[in-house]
């Protein structure tokens, strides 16, 4: 139909053919467009020969880990968003993903409902589609002026306070746990015993006003208010 808008496409390389095939499905049945791959040689293939909104990546390949194949591509310029799926659930772990170029990770066993969200945060951040304003109920943030407003009103920001609220604001409905918090919006030499992402939250709570948009989900982390 003329300008109906295509369904994103999402590439999922996952050489388990159970969480291949179950992975699969269930984006399809929520609507997206699925290319599956066994491996880093097919995911190079279907890269080459097409356009993705967002891959999945499991970490571990028959041919490789697929950090190091990522940060290659990160290499040319190449922008798509990345989840890597793992077993693999250590800090250092998770802080060796986000170096390399990815974007999301979530350990293994995970929730089909919970992929999915965040695959859809991902297509939407993705250069097709990410829209230059986010909202949040009264909350607009304009991601390329780097401006707040609640109700209207321009709120100043620092740096940390405003990457804290985006990566809520990617993850509408979601709690984002204090060490990604951390991971995201600090560098790697941050204590991750500190209480650095508190702090921030408690400034961005009383900047942002009422009535109260972030909610702290006991010994997890924070999400905002649906």
């Amino acid at each position: 139909m003329s300008g109906a808008n295509p369904r994103p496409r999402v590439l999922v390389v996952e050489d388990d053919e159970n969480i291949r095939l179950a992975v699969s499905v269930e984006l399809s049945a929520n609507g997206l467009d699925v290319t599956p791959a066994r491996s880093l040689a097919e995911a190079g293939q279907a890269l080459g020969s097409g356009q993705f909104d967002c891959v999945v990546f499991d970490r571990m390949l028959p041919d490789g880990d697929a950090v190091n194949f990522v940060q290659q591509q990160r290499n040319t310029g190449w922008p798509v968003p990345v989840l890597f799926l793992t077993a693999r659930d250590s800090v250092a772990d998770r802080i060796a993903g986000f170096e390399h170029g990815g974007d999301d990770y979530l350990v293994k066993p995970f929730g089909m409902a919970e992929l999915t969200a965040r695959v859809f945060v991902l297509c939407r951040s993705s250069g097709k589609g990410r829209p230059v304003v986010l909202r949040h109920n009264d909350l607009e943030v304009d991601c390329a002026r780097r401006q707040v407003r609640r109700a209207g009103v321009l709120l100043t920001l620092s740096d940390k306070e405003f990457a804290v609220l985006e990566l809520l604001l990617a993850r509408p409905g979601l709690v984002v746990p204090r060490a990604e918090l951390r991971e995201h919006c600090w560098d790697s030499s941050t204590d991750p015993l500190s209480n650095v992402v508190d702090v921030v939250i408690r400034r961005l709570r009383n900047k942002l006003g009422e009535p109260e948009l972030i909610h702290a989900v006991r010994g997890v982390g924070y999400r905002l208010a649906t």
